[in-house]
């Protein structure tokens, strides 16, 4: 299996980013972020994405997602 999306660059990991406006919505992706730790990629994420008043917001490091099914 290979792996298509870039995990790092030389600025840091690639997280990307989720988010969802109501509580009971369901979290949606709204783009990633590079960052060179976990609390800039916090920061990073917020400041880009403040377009909306999220409800919740998490931000995944790409080198820890587990492909179970993958595209060719």
């Amino acid at each position: 299996m290979t792996q298509s999306r870039k995990t790092e660059s030389p600025a840091g990991d690639v997280y990307d980013v989720f988010a969802k406006i109501k509580p009971e919505d369901p979290l949606r992706y709204v783009g990633n972020v590079v960052a060179p730790d976990v609390e800039l990629a916090r920061v990073y994420a917020f400041t880009v994405y403040q377009e909306w008043t999220w409800s919740e917001m998490i931000a995944v490091p790409r080198r820890a997602v587990i492909h179970i099914v993958e595209a060719p």
